[in-house]
This record gives structure tokens, sequence and C-alpha cells, in this order.
């Protein structure tokens, strides 16, 4: 018995959205497939092999329905990317233009990625691109056609296999309405294709502040930061790094997301939308704190309760950081 070809849509929603916009968008393409999942910070995937038969369409026909609800109900315009699994149909939403829709049929996968260039694989950034191409490789059916042994020489046993099967046009994860692991997103769309270093600066620390007065206030920590940077070309570049203890202080919290910004090298990049994902998370009770002998940072805890306290008498706005005053 042969198993059913599965059917990935990946939608960008061009619109910077509320977490209640947000849900009314799930709600709403939860009317299409009960299998989805929301992708921080303006994207969701269906999977829309169960629905078919209900609408009696193809799933290029389903996905433009999907994105007519969306701007008839909420003025949401999008772009889609359509395939047999969840890279693939991200990959074709990255190189779709606002309102199109890139379907990559059963059977095209390997004709479509091959002549690609590896940095439009998920995982692969700038260090592992430097040294692909440093041995001359520079498309993706450059990699898939490469013998195992010589990549796991390159890239080490683990990193290898997963770039292999990606080559490949394989991924086998599943659409799921919840993610795996509790988790926290802030996220930032800005009003414009941003330039600006100071700018890029400026939003990731807002996020992170985000992130801790959250975390605070759930009475959670987190033990990992995920940042996502989406570029003005649709594509977006991601990078993730445990904590050496588990936080939920905002100045360590921003320590680490500034150093992901900066580990990604941006300089001029036209950045559209950041990301900040907290996991990993376990009650605050649970928290430890290497001791230090440096009474600045108990005075830098004991002042984060007290402007805690402030903005839940006063409102959100009522204390924040220096570096993000108008």
């Amino acid at each position: 018995m042969t198993e059913r070809q599965r059917h990935i849509a990946h939608l960008h929603l061009h619109a910077a959205l509320s977490e209640a916009e947000c849900a009314d968008v799930i709600e709403l393409v939860s009317g299409i497939t009960p299998h989805v999942q929301a992708v921080p910070p303006n994207a969701v995937q269906l999977d829309l092999t169960s629905a078919l038969r209900y609408f009696g369409l193809s799933p290029y026909d389903v996905v433009q329905l999907t994105k007519l609800r969306l701007k008839a109900l909420y003025n949401i315009d999008s772009s889609a990317g359509l395939a047999g699994n969840r890279m693939l149909a991200a990959m074709a939403a990255d190189v779709s233009a606002l309102g199109e829709t890139t379907w990559i049929r059963d059977g095209e996968a390997a004709t479509w990625l091959y002549p690609r260039p590896v940095t439009a694989l998920p995982g692969i950034g700038r260090a592992t691109a430097e040294t692909l191409n440093k041995y001359g490789l520079h498309t993706i059916g450059q990699i898939a056609d490469m013998p195992a042994v010589t990549l796991q020489r390159l890239l080490g046993v683990g990193s290898a296999r997963l770039l292999a099967e990606r080559a490949r046009g394989h991924d086998p994860r599943l659409v799921s309405p919840s993610e795996p692991a509790a988790n926290l997103v802030a996220d930032l769309m800005l009003e414009r294709d941003c330039l600006d270093p100071a700018q890029h600066h400026r939003a990731v620390l807002g996020l992170a502040e985000q992130i801790g007065q959250r975390l605070r206030g759930e009475s959670q920590i987190a033990g990992r930061l995920t940042l996502t940077v989406r570029y003005a070309d649709h594509s977006s570049t991601t990078r993730t790094r445990a904590l050496s203890e588990p936080t939920n202080h905002s100045p360590a919290l921003a320590a680490a997301s500034l150093s992901l910004l900066t580990s990604l090298g941006l300089q001029r990049a036209r950045v559209r939308a950041f990301a900040i994902r907290a996991d990993r998370l376990v009650p605050a009770k649970s928290a430890y704190c290497q001791l230090s002998l440096d009474s600045g940072d108990t005075r830098a805890r004991a002042a984060e309760v007290a402007a805690d306290r402030a903005r839940r008498r006063f409102g959100p706005e009522a204390v924040r950081p220096a570096a993000l005053a108008d």
C-alpha cells in the first residue's frame, strides 16, 4: 500500500498582526484544514491532504481559496508555496511575489531544487556556506550528488546527513497544531525595509525586553533563544543559542539576542521583520543563578522587579530601557 502524497501550503502574510489578529487568522485557516501550524513571525503552514476530498478542488485551488478568504475577511495580502513537505513549501513561498503561489508538483522537486544556491536551504548559515563554497559546492544539486563520506569530512556526520536529506528535498516533519515544546514568541514587522544596523539593534533589544516581561509575568524562565530575521526578498535566517543558565532577566536575554544578531553579520541587509522565540521553558521557582560578588547585578534585578510593578499599575509603557525611548 503506497503512502498518500502530502500537500503542504506555506502562506506568508504581508501584514503586521497583533496576537489577537494572529488568532483570528489561525481560526480562519482552520476552517480549511485542522492541520495548521503558525510559523513566526508572519506565516502559517497548512496540511491540505485531507481537505482536498472535502472541497473537491486541486491543491492549488484550495490555496487560492484560502488567500481569497484572508483578503476578503481581514484585508491581508499573502503569497504562498505549495509542495509535498514543509521545507519545500517554505522555500517555494520564499520565491513567490506578493499575491503569487509557487507550486512544486510531485516529481518536480529535484528539477526545482538543484539549480538553486546552497544558501536557499534552511539551516545553511554564512559559515557553512563559506565552507561549501571553498570546496566548489555552490548549488543544491552539487550537494545532493556528493558522496556522503566526502560531505561528512567537510561538515561532520550529523550536519552532513541532515544537509544531504534537505538537498534531496526530504523533510519528514508533520504540520502540527501545536509546537512540540512550550515557547514564547515576540515578533516585529517593520513599517518599511530597514538598512540601518542601529535600528536592527533597537528592534532586537525591544523584542528581548518583551520576552523578559512575558516570562516574568508567567513565572517562567527560558533556557534557549532563537532569533529569526526575514529579509525584503522573503528569505530568512535563523540562529539559536542555549543560555548559560535559564533566566527571565531582561539584560541577560538582551545580551544573548544581540549576540545572535551580531553573529549574522547583517551589515546593510534589507530587513523586513524580526522574531525572537524563547523555549525550554520551566517554572521560575526552579531557577538557579550563579553567585556573583558584583552588587550591580543584585541592584539590576531589584530595579527590574520595581519596573514590572510599575508597568502592572501604570501600563506597559510606564518603564522601559533608555535605548527604546522615543
